[in-house]
């Protein structure tokens, strides 16, 4: 199984963007720091808003920082954010889509309404009203909040997924043996929505980075933190675009689009290992089976 999920170029180019941007995150600023010798926060008088060269591969913005130490120092921030609120509306979406799904009944009728209360919700003002009303408390609670609010979708999408594999023949059987549902739930039904799961992770991480970034151009996101919204922010507020300086807000910009086009290239691998009728056949078997045919043909 495995090896079939990586056997897609797809698959194998999304998850090195993301592994090489994991690496960036956890390793960058101390390469930065003992290669180059730039502090994401050191501010250099002598350099303020200087184009890409000399000391500064990427440039400084209006501080005098250097711009290739902020995008690394922000690949951590946004990154952080990305997995933590992907882990939170993950697994609240787990904890409420698939025991409403496979119980049914009261507990059904609980868990359904607490989704459908979520879900009719506007998170987008629900999450800038109150990461505004914590401002300053860290991209921490960022992560938090964006993770709170945004897992109905996919409780919605697993309890309807959990439902079906409930009413198979095999989890019918197994009820009859007297198996416990806990375990038919963490043994049985979680399994077969494996693909389904990572899907939704991967999706959330993605919607939990861009999030950060929409509230930190917004301005509600905590100032003292490096990401690449807040590196985004700073650019809008001193009219890097009119300015034409695109060294203070392409990079982050760019790191953005190549973390959401991971993450989809990543997806299709995994709609192609759930789905069989979406895999393309490899050359070689597709070469072996009009081979086949011919010769079937000729006898």
């Amino acid at each position: 199984m495995r090896t079939l999920f990586l056997r897609g170029w797809k698959v194998r180019i999304g998850l090195g963007i993301l592994v090489l941007f994991l690496l960036l995150a956890v390793f960058g600023p101390w390469l930065t720091h003992s290669l180059l010798g730039l502090d994401p926060r050191a501010n250099d008088t002598t350099a303020i808003s200087r184009s890409p060269g000399g000391g500064h591969p990427l440039g400084t913005n209006q501080y005098g920082q250097d711009m290739l130490t902020q995008v690394v120092a922000g690949a951590r921030g946004s990154m952080y954010v990305g997995v933590l609120g992907a882990v939170v509306g993950t697994a609240i979406a787990i904890l409420v889509g698939v025991p409403a799904g496979f119980y049914g009944g009261k507990i059904d009728g609980a868990l359904n309404f607490l989704t459908n209360l979520f879900l009719v919700m506007p998170t987008l003002p629900l999450i800038m009203i109150v990461a505004g009303y914590l401002q300053g408390t860290g991209l921490t609670t960022i992560a938090l909040i964006i993770g709170f609010f945004g897992w109905s979708g996919g409780a919605r999408t697993l309890r309807a997924q959990a439902m079906s594999i409930a009413n198979r023949d095999f989890v019918r059987a197994m009820r009859m043996l007297g198996e416990r549902g806990r375990r038919l739930v963490f043994a049985e039904v979680l399994p077969h929505l494996t693909g389904l799961i990572a899907s939704m992770f991967l999706h959330a991480m993605i919607g939990a980075v861009m999030a950060e970034a929409g509230l930190a151009f917004l301005g509600i996101s905590d100032s003292s933190s490096i990401s690449w919204g807040t590196m985004i922010q700073g650019a809008q507020q001193q009219s890097a675009v009119l300015r034409g300086l695109w060294w203070w807000f392409v990079p982050p910009g760019l790191c953005i689009a190549l973390i959401g086009t991971a993450a989809a290239l990543v997806n299709f691998g995994i709609d192609e290992l759930a789905n069989p009728k979406l895999r393309v056949a490899r050359p070689v078997s597709a070469r072996r089976t009009r081979q086949l045919a011919r010769t079937g043909g000729a006898a």
